[in-house]
This record gives C-alpha cells, structure tokens and sequence, in this order.
C-alpha cells in the first residue's frame, strides 16, 4: 500500500516564518503571497496545513503568546528577587525584544491589536486578539492584588489603576520601539512609571 506523499516543510519553521510576516504588516497588511513566499511554501501546502489566513493568524497569534510573551510574564514571579525589580526586570524583558533586530521592531500584538478597529479582522483573530489584550492588565491587577510585597507596600490598594499604567506604558513602549527609539532610551520611562507607582 503506497504512503502518503510527506510534507517537504516543517510546520514550526513555517509557522514563526508567518508569525514574522503578521509581526511586521499586521493582519491587514499581510497577503497571502507575502505569508507563502516567507513561509517557502506553495498556497495549496499553506491551506492543507494551517488553513486560511484567518486560521493562519490564529495559529501565529498563539505562537506568539506561547513562545515570546510567557516568557517574560515568569519574571513577575522569580523567587528572591524584589518586588518593582521584577517589574522591571519584565517590563525591560519586553522592550528588549520589542527593539531587538532580528525581527519587526515593536508589538505583535499591539500592531494587529491596533487594527481592530478597521473592521476588517475575522472573527476568529477579533476574538484571539481581544482575549490577548485582556490578559495583561489582568495579570498585573491580581499580581498588584495578591503579591505579599505589594500588599505589604500598600500598592494593592489601587490594584487595577497600577495594573493599567504597567500596560499603557508597554504598549507605548512598543510603538516608540517601532518607531526607531532603543532599549537605551525607553529604559528612562520604566523607571519612572515603576518609581510613580502608588498607593493612592
């Protein structure tokens, strides 16, 4: 009985080639030439594999969640270190690779989160990418809420506002790095958003 014909790509390989192209031109922007030429892949290999671009997009999106965010969300929690430390410590984890050069500079997410309002993200990237944009603040408010230091600093107090800063200044960060400012520079407006950071 003759095998099927094997896949001449690997998946992965392909998948962070798309999530490349989706980091540098957005949902919108990227067309399925753009996607397959990065990719090394032929439209009808792209639709066997991953589906549409919507599909495509979601898969990528994860990936990006998965592989380059969660990573830097573990320094809020590293043991023996204190606690606005492991705010910076994350927060300039996170500007490191939003100016780094080895790819798009700035946000994956803050890019096509930025699109939403277009109108012209499916369904399925709507509903991966606003789940996404929920889950930041989210995290910051219960870290603010329940880190024994922070309580001890009365900082758990203004959970929620102190959470939201943490965020509107990555997502800042993040279009200043897309815009040509280095780590260098950025690293001025973490200190004083962490040094800001109150009770009240």
């Amino acid at each position: 009985m003759a095998s099927g014909r094997k896949k001449s790509f690997d998946e992965n390989t392909a998948l962070n080639a798309a999530m490349a192209v989706f980091w540098q031109k957005g949902y919108v922007g990227a067309t399925l030439m753009d996607l397959t030429t990065r990719m090394g892949i032929n439209k009808p290999s792209m639709y066997s594999a991953f589906g549409n671009k919507e599909a495509l997009f979601v898969k990528a999106t994860q990936c990006y969640i998965d592989t380059k965010m969660t990573p830097h969300m573990e320094l809020l929690f590293e043991e023996g270190v204190a606690f606005k430390q492991r705010l910076k410590n994350h927060m300039m984890s996170i500007v490191s690779m939003q100016c780094a050069p080895e790819h798009a500079k700035g946000c994956y997410l803050a890019l096509c989160q930025s699109e939403l309002v277009s109108g012209d993200i499916p369904e399925q990237a709507e509903q991966i990418l606003k789940e996404a944009d929920l889950m930041p603040s989210k995290l910051y408010t219960e870290l603010f809420k329940n880190d024994a230091e922070a309580i001890a600093l009365g900082l758990n107090k203004n959970a929620e506002a102190n959470g939201l800063s943490i965020y509107t200044l990555l997502k800042g960060t993040a279009s200043m790095a897309r815009s040509g400012i280095d780590k260098s520079q950025l690293e001025y407006s973490i200190d004083s958003i962490i040094a800001g950071i109150s009770i009240h």
